[in-house]
């Protein structure tokens, strides 16, 4: 009856218990990050976490980001996953630290990577092509293909954690991004920053339309190419012949000059072969020949003697030229005499040095520079013998002809680096043509002093990269003879006299009387016109359009509709507080974004920006969709991986110091098993203790306070590096330095899991008491949820993962959010910083990483204990760390004794040895046999006192020479004296000299005579000795460490939990140094595994086996069993008292009895049994 009394009220009890218990998620022991994230992306868009996040904080001062429009015309990359995670971790930070971060994503929808594809798809091959079939329809279809991707680039950028704006996007092709592009641009007219001019400049014949600078540095690739020397014989001397190099045959047939350097040497040779002479600079002789025996010089003569000499054509196309001066010599100082034969041939509408020249000898118009032709670079007719060809084309066939008029005297090729238009993938060509230019170099002062008003991140890229480019800056060509882009709004008249900037919807309808415009698309506009003022009928819009890269410079005011809209709004938030993008953008938007902002109102257009480096494949090559020679970013990374780890990988990387990265599957791997998963596991072990907090002792509720109530050593550490963290995190993003942040977010992730919780396990499990069991659960659970909230904005999912179960233990108030990333970034406590504990904490740990070092040198296991270490050390405050946190070591190195000594006399010797080169150097003559032997023989206190003082006095021995007197030297010659040597002697003198200690090389060196038994090892500021002796006592404990561990082993491949009910069964094959061990250290091992352990002895046969196991330490071989929980019999002592059906009996009785109590009587077929703890065993 009382049994049954207990067993209810235990009941009860134990209800009561199970209600408090937390709901937590089950925390699995191989997580699948990939998995979780994809629930927490469901969870997010389940309470719409961007959007709710954006609503908590809409009354905090805003923080201004400007997000770079990419085209949409391709899917993400990893390019674009770096720059998005970089934007993304800065925008959450700021987020969660008060401020309202807007983040609009932006879309590029004109310009050449839309025109190629349609181009493409349609089979376009000539501007005609869409002149024929009408700008509205190409248009339309360019417009249809604008947004293709669109929705691929929402899932995969939100599949990648980055929370940004795509329902409020803005897109340059809307009728408001665009009207305001047209008042940026107007702006810049009525400050007249804008001129029509004719240059050249670089061109695509693949888009027909020309580049800008910045554009061509984008593609160059390494290409072979024509090199060959042509002749121009002088027209009064048809055997005397001009000889240039040239990489370009095409633009021979424009050839219009030649170009000699007025100060260089020019020579005319024979030719012995041909017997021709030739004229080409002295210097490149060898441009022609190798030997000398070839060719004769006949004559020298500095270049401006040869200026004005009329030559032969190559080609008769153009006779009237010679009128206009052509066909002769120019001076001109761009010659140079490195390559090619010193003579540049002159095609004034393919060259920029080469128009400059002819224009300034006015052989040459700005009108009619001579390019003969079309849009697509191919000839026109007045070429006769090529027209219609492509000019790349031509090559071959134009040195073909030149070779049979025998004007080709060499025919060869080069290798060289060459600009290829970045969306056709064809050569460029360099064409003069006439276009509209933002005069640059106006501003560029301004441009210059606007850029350092800003931070860029790594500061180098600021200070060299874009300032040079500023420095170099040339007038802009913004203008594109294209057709799916904003149309440049000028409108002329035919003689291009009066032009009219229109800078508005509505200043348009006033001068044209047009009503009704809503789009400013090309076929919407282009028929507008607007009366002349100056009687010149009407004007009529030019046909180009905006470069695509002023639209995304102007981007800060479009995207707002300014000045027609959110004018107010505009004018607080600009500059941006912070942009991102790839060091690519030095050149491109980064650019046009300081050049519009610098025109219009002075100023930087960013507070802030972080530039990343460039992401190459894992040999380092450029990623290249076409050859596939990457992991695809979604299926073989995130996927495989999860999102975050390829976030961590990209940011823990000199991608965010804008280093190129070549991109490792298995860097992203690595993230997994060095960083996740062990934070993972100190989470999942916090978790687990928690559960069991709750089952033993009740509902437990994380109080912040608990941290400080605390005196233990390691809590105080710990809290106070949290803090220390928190300072430093928050110090280091105000000034935006990611790549110094990560790594210390990782160090102390690794601290936390390799040094906090592994030293204080059993704390944590509570087998230290009830009181340090809830200080160290709250400390563990504040020091991870701190680092959890700091590294929320770097690795958005695992983080969101941790918070949804850590929070149902945090009271409700401001850290109760349905959302980690609503909860904002910790405060930091200096008052819980405490940088002596920190100090002597690291001194400890590098204590303990030199001791295991030694060990693992020595192959000594750490299972195996050591008799003793000890510290050889003058440093009072290491020594005093050492002797504070020994039990701390004593655990870390298991031995059971720490020691530390200053008397370092008795174990190490030190050794002193001239450091040749700074004593050389230094000491000069009194650097000698002498100096090197004192040296070397220097006593204890002699090299003790060098390293305390710094330098000692020395007197040393020195050899001078001394000249011998002219009358003592004899008169005949010495045979031993060699030839040339004077006649000299050597005196030995004595001189002061103060030798300093970075003379000498000072090592320690231990005393193996004495010590034979001791390992030694030295570092910096100290030295350790590991006695590895072992007493029998420290034999036992190794073996019952081994021993312990294979149990622990067999667990976990069973997949058994900490919380579940299990016996353990060992057996020995026979009695040995192992099983005498296990008896001596029973104990011991029962406190490590936490389960109740028995002999085989113990088993009966109604047990349910788990698993089993045979195995052996030091070939001491055993078995273990494990089975589920069951009252445990000692059969041998009951067959004292019962027979074996009784026993039997018994053991049936009691396996089914509920609440075995430890004492019990009953009655069995009408005999009285009385059971004790001597019968049987309840251990749980």
């Amino acid at each position: 009856m009382i049994q049954r009394i207990q067993f209810k009220i235990q009941k009860f009890l134990t209800f009561l218990c199970l209600a408090q218990k937390t709901d937590f998620v089950n925390v699995v022991e191989r997580p699948n990050f990939p998995e979780e994230e994809v629930r927490i992306l469901k969870y997010w868009e389940q309470i719409n976490a961007f959007h709710k996040q954006l609503e908590l904080t809409k009354d905090c001062p805003r923080f201004t980001f400007y997000d770079g429009p990419p085209f949409a015309t391709g899917l993400p990359h990893y390019g674009h996953m770096c720059a998005g995670t970089i934007k993304d971790i800065v925008c959450r930070y700021f987020a969660m630290n008060g401020r309202y971060v807007e983040r609009r994503f932006g879309w590029d929808c004109h310009g050449l990577p839309v025109e190629h594809e349609i181009d493409k798809s349609l089979n376009i091959q000539h501007r005609g092509d869409i002149l024929k079939m009408g700008i509205d329809k190409y248009n339309h279809e360019c417009r249809s293909i604008v947004m293709r991707y669109a929705s691929e680039w929402r899932r995969i950028i939100g599949r990648t954690g980055r929370w940004i704006d795509f329902d409020n996007d803005y897109k340059t092709l809307d009728t408001s991004f665009m009207e305001s592009v047209w008042w940026v641009f107007k702006q810049m007219w009525d400050k007249g920053l804008i001129y029509r001019g004719c240059k050249v400049m670089p061109y695509s014949n693949g888009c027909s339309t020309v580049l800008s600078n910045f554009e061509t540095q984008q593609n160059y690739k390494n290409v072979w190419d024509p090199a060959i020397v042509v002749t121009f014989p002088l027209i009064n001397d048809e055997k005397t012949k001009f000889v240039a190099w040239t990489t370009t045959p095409w633009t021979l047939p424009s050839n219009l000059a030649l170009a000699v350097h007025p100060d260089f040497d020019y020579v005319k040779l024979l030719d012995k072969a041909s017997n021709t002479h030739y004229i080409l600079a002295e210097s490149r002789i060898v441009e022609l020949y190798n030997d000398a025996k070839l060719y004769e010089v006949v004559q020298k003569f500095k270049g401006s003697e040869l200026v004005g000499i009329e030559y032969v054509p190559l080609f008769n196309y153009f006779p009237e030229r010679k009128e206009q001066g052509c066909y002769r010599v120019l001076a001109a100082n761009f010659v140079t005499n490195d390559d090619g034969t010193g003579i540049v041939h002159c095609a004034p509408g393919f060259g920029d040095d080469d128009y400059k020249t002819c224009l300034k000898a006015g052989i040459i118009t700005p009108s009619d520079p001579l390019v003969p032709i079309d849009s697509s670079g191919r000839f026109l007719e007045s070429v006769k013998d090529f027209s219609g060809m492509q000019v790349k084309d031509a090559d071959k066939e134009i040195r073909k002809a030149l070779k049979n008029n025998g004007r080709l005297i060499k025919d060869g090729q080069v290798q060289h680096n060459y600009p290829y238009c970045w969306r056709s993938q064809t050569p460029l060509i360099y064409k003069a043509v006439n276009c509209w230019f933002i005069k640059v170099t106006a501003i560029k002062d301004k441009l210059v002093i606007n850029n350092k008003k800003a931070r860029w991140v790594p500061q180098s890229i600021q200070e060299g990269r874009f300032n040079n480019w500023l420095d170099d800056a040339q007038d802009w060509c913004f203008s594109r003879n294209r057709f799916w882009g904003n149309p440049i709004p000028i409108w002329v008249s035919d003689d291009f006299e009066e032009i009219v900037c229109i800078g508005s919807i509505e200043e348009l309808r006033q001068l044209s009387g047009v009503d009704n415009i809503t789009d400013l698309h090309r076929e919407y506009i282009d028929h507008i016109t607007i009366p002349s003022k100056q009687g010149k009928g009407v004007l009529r819009r030019i046909e180009e359009v905006f470069d695509c890269w002023f639209e995304s410079g102007s981007m800060p005011f479009a995207q707002q509709h300014y000045p027609f809209e959110r004018k107010e709004l505009f004018e607080k938030i600009f500059p941006a507080d912070f942009i991102a993008e790839g060091l690519d953008q030095t050149r491109g938007w980064f650019y046009t974004l300081n050049v519009i902002a610098t025109a219009l109102r002075d100023d930087t257009p960013y507070k802030n920006l972080i530039v990343n480096g460039i992401v190459l494949n894992e040999k380092g090559e450029k990623m290249s969709k076409s050859k596939k020679n990457y992991p695809d970013p979604e299926v073989e990374i995130i996927n495989q991986f999860g999102a975050d780890a390829m976030r961590l990988y990209l940011i823990n990387s000199g991608l965010v110091k804008a280093q190129a990265l070549n991109f490792s599957k298995d860097g992203v791997q690595d993230v997994i098993k060095n960083v996740f998963l062990p934070w993972y596991n100190a989470y999942r072990f916090l978790i687990q203790n928690v559960q069991r907090y709750e089952s033993v002792i009740g509902k437990f509720e994380f109080d912040e306070n608990t941290i400080i109530k605390g005196d233990n050593t390691m809590d105080k550490w710990i809290v106070s590096s949290s803090q220390t963290l928190v300072e430093f995190v928050r110090n280091e993003m105000e000034a935006y330095r990611l790549y110094t942040i990560v790594p210390r977010l990782i160090s102390y992730l690794d601290t936390l899991t390799n040094w906090y919780v592994r030293l204080n396990r059993s704390r944590i499990k509570g087998d230290q008491g009830n009181q340090e069991w809830i200080v160290s659960l709250n400390v563990l659970f504040d020091v991870l949820l701190k680092i959890t909230l700091l590294m929320s904005p770097y690795v958005p999912f695992i983080t969101e993962s941790f918070y949804q179960n850590l929070k149902k233990c945090i009271p409700q108030g401001k850290n109760n959010q349905d959302s980690i990333h609503f909860l904002q970034i910790p405060e930091v406590r200096k008052e819980l910083i405490d940088p002596k504990i920190e100090s002597q904490i690291e001194k400890m740990q590098i204590v303990v990483e030199s001791a295991r070092k030694l060990r693992e040198t020595h192959k000594i296991s750490l299972k195996q204990p050591v008799n003793s270490l000890t510290i050889l050390a003058t440093d009072e405050q290491l020594l005093q760390s050492v002797q504070f946190l020994s039990k701390y070591i004593e655990e870390e190195i298991n031995t059971p004794s720490v020691l530390v000594e200053k008397n370092i006399e008795q174990y190490i010797q030190l050794k002193a040895e001239p450091d040749n080169k700074i004593c050389g150097q230094e000491l000069k003559d009194k650097f000698g046999p002498d100096l090197i032997q004192q040296i070397r023989n220097f006593t204890q206190e002699q090299i003790r006192t060098l390293k305390t003082d710094g330098k000692l006095q020395l007197k040393v021995k020195v050899k001078k020479e001394k000249k011998v007197e002219e009358q003592q030297v004899q008169q005949q010659p010495d045979p031993k004296v060699k030839k040339g040597k004077k006649n000299v002697e050597y005196i030995e003198i004595e001189m002061d000299c103060e030798l300093l200690l970075k003379h000498v090389k000072i090592t320690d060196q231990f005393n193996t005579e004495k010590h034979k038994q001791l390992l030694f090892a030295t570092e910096e500021g100290f030295s350790i000795i590991v006695d590895p002796s072992q007493t029998q006592q420290l034999k036992n404990l190794g073996l019952a460490r081994e021993f312990t561990n294979r149990i622990q082993k067999l667990r976990k491949r069973l997949g058994i939990q900490l919380e579940d009910k299990i016996l353990i069964f060992y057996q020995f094959e026979a009695e040995s140094e192992l099983s005498n061990a296990i008896q001596s250290e029973i104990a011991w091992i029962k406190n490590q595994i936490k389960k109740p352990i028995f002999s085989s002895n113990y088993k009966h046969q109604f047990l349910d086996v788990i698993g089993k196991e045979d195995t052996d330490v030091d070939n001491h071989k055993f078995s273990i069993l494990i089975t589920k929980y069951s009252p445990v019999f000692n059969k041998q002592q009951l067959l004292q008292t019962y027979n074996e059906k009784e026993v039997d009996t018994i053991i049936r009785t009691l396996l089914v009895l509920p609440n075995l109590q430890q004492n019990i009587e009953f009655t069995l077929d009408g005999k009285k049994i009385i059971l004790g703890p001597e019968h049987y065993t309840v251990s749980q």
